[in-house]
C-alpha cells in the first residue's frame, strides 16, 4: 500500500497517459531482492529469476546485482536472459526442437531435459558444446490444490519417474531438477524433499547440482526463511551439490500495479462497473487460477457500503475480475489501482478482441515515474499476417 500511495503522489506525471498500464515498483523489488540475497548468503543457494513470471528486462540491471542469473522455458527466453540479465542461463523445456536447439546452445549454460529420449537425442550436441545437462524428475507427490499448476498429478507430462531413472545410464548428467510447488511455504519443500531423497537420494550423490525449482514464496511476510536456509545447507552438506532455486513470483511479489479506469456502470441484479483492462487479456491468472487481485481502497463484497462486480470490455461473458466493495459509489472516469500485478501479468497479456496492450511504467526509488513502453495498433496487427 505504501508503494501505491507513492505512485498516487505522482499522478500529475502520468496525466494524459491512457489507462490501463502496469507500474513496476523498484523500491519493493529491491526489498524482495535483499531478502533473496540474505537467503543466498546464509544458505549458499544460487537463486535465479524465472523469466516465465516476469521478464521486464528494464529491471534486469537491478536484479542482476543480486541474483545469479535467469531461467528460461525455451529459445526466446533463454536469449533474453543471456543478452539482458547475464550470469547463468538455465533452461527447461518439455521438448526441445531440432531446428532451434543449436541456437539455444549459444545462450544456455545449463539445459534440463524432460525425458531420457530427449537427453539421448541431444546428448552428443550438448556434451560437444561443453554445456551442463540435467534431468527433471517427478516425485509424484502433490502438496498443492491448483491442478492447473500441479506437475505431480496422474498423467503429468513433466519429469522422469524414479523407476525409469534408476534403470538409465546417467553418464554426462550433472544434475537433477524438480519443480512441484506453487506459491508455497518451506514446509511444502521439506515434505517434498522427504520423497525426493527417499526415491532419488542415491542418485544425488552422483550429481554436481540440484535445482529445487520455483514456487517458493520466499518474500511473503509469513515465509519460513530459517527452514529454507537450514534445508539448503543440509542438502549441500549431505550430497556435495550446488543448490539452485528459481523463484519467479518471490522476486516481484507485491512490486507491481495495474492502473485502470471505470468506463461504464450498468445494473443486472447488482451494480457492475466495466473497466478498461480485461481479465482475459491483461490479468489471465484471474481466470486460470482463479485469482482475486487486491484492489486499493476496496474491500470484500458488502464490507463497505457499495458493492460492484468489476468486469472487462471484451465479448467473453466470463471476463470478470471480481466483486469488490467501496465506501462511496463509483463514477465513470474513476481510477482504480490493482496491487501485486507484476508477476504472471505482463508475460501473459494478449490482444484478444483487439484489446490494446497496457503500457509499462517504472516507479523509481526516488518516487518519480517513468513510462518505458506503450503499445498501439501495430503491436496488434503485426502479431498476425
Amino acid at each position: 500500500q505504501s508503494g501505491a500511495r507513492r505512485l498516487m503522489k505522482n499522478w500529475p506525471v502520468l496525466q494524459g497517459v491512457q489507462t490501463p498500464y502496469f507500474v513496476v515498483d523498484e523500491e519493493i523489488l529491491d526489498t524482495n531482492l535483499q531478502i533473496l540475497k540474505y537467503v543466498m548468503d546464509e544458505s549458499g543457494a544460487k537463486i535465479l529469476l524465472a523469466q516465465k513470471a516476469f521478464s521486464v528486462y528494464q529491471c534486469y540491471p537491478q536484479i542482476r546485482e543480486v541474483l545469479c542469473g535467469s531461467t528460461a522455458s525455451g529459445l526466446f527466453e533463454a536469449r533474453l536472459g543471456h543478452e539482458e540479465m547475464g550470469g547463468e542461463t538455465h533452461v527447461f523445456c518439455p521438448a526441445y526442437q531440432d531446428q532451434w536447439f543449436d541456437e539455444l546452445l549459444d545462450y544456455a549454460d545449463d539445459i534440463v531435459f524432460n525425458s531420457l529420449t530427449q537427453w539421448n537425442h541431444f546428448k552428443d550436441r550438448i556434451l560437444a558444446a561443453g554445456k551442463s545437462a540435467g534431468l527433471r524428475i517427478n516425485p509424484m507427490h502433490s502438496t498443492q490444490d491448483h491442478a492447473i499448476y500441479d506437475p505431480c498429478v496422474e498423467g503429468s507430462r513433466f519429469g522422469i519417474l524414479a523407476d525409469a531413472l534408476h534403470a538409465a545410464d546417467l553418464t554426462g548428467i550433472d544434475g537433477l531438477h524438480f519443480h512441484t510447488l506453487c506459491e508455497q511455504n518451506a514446509d511444502a519443500l521439506v515434505e517434498t524433499l522427504e520423497v525426493v531423497e527417499r526415491d532419488f537420494g542415491d542418485l544425488l550423490h552422483q550429481m554436481k547440482w540440484l535445482n529445487l525449482g520455483g514456487g517458493h514464496h520466499i518474500t511473503r511476510i509469513d515465509y519460513d526463511i530459517d527452514t529454507l536456509i537450514a534445508t539448503v545447507r543440509r542438502l549441500r552438506e549431505t550430497y556435495g551439490v550446488d543448490v539452485y532455486l528459481e523463484p519467479g513470483e518471490a522476486v516481484v511479489l507485491n512490486a507491481g500495479y495495474l492502473v485502470t479506469s471505470v468506463v461504464d456502470l450498468v445494473h443486472n441484479g447488482m451494480d457492475i462497473a466495466i473497466l478498461d483492462p480485461s481479465a482475459a487479456c491483461h490479468m489471465p491468472d484471474v481466470i486460470e487460477m482463479p485469482y482475486r487481485p487486491p484492489l486499493e481502497n476496496a474491500g470484500e463484497p458488502d464490507e463497505f457500503a457499495h458493492t460492484y462486480r468489476l468486469g472487462g470490455p471484451t465479448c467473453l461473458a466470463g471476463d470478470v475480475i471480481g466483486d469488490y466493495s467501496f465506501d462511496k459509489p463509483l463514477a465513470v472516469g474513476d481510477t482504480l489501482v490493482f496491487d501485486d500485478m507484476a508477476l504472471y501479468t505482463m508475460v501473459k497479456t494478449n490482444t484478444f478482441n483487439g484489446m490494446p496492450l497496457p503500457g509499462i511504467a517504472l516507479l523509481k526509488e526516488d518516487g518519480t515515474v517513468e513510462m518505458i513502453k506503450t503499445f498501439g495498433y501495430e503491436d496488434f496487427k503485426e502479431r498476425l499476417s
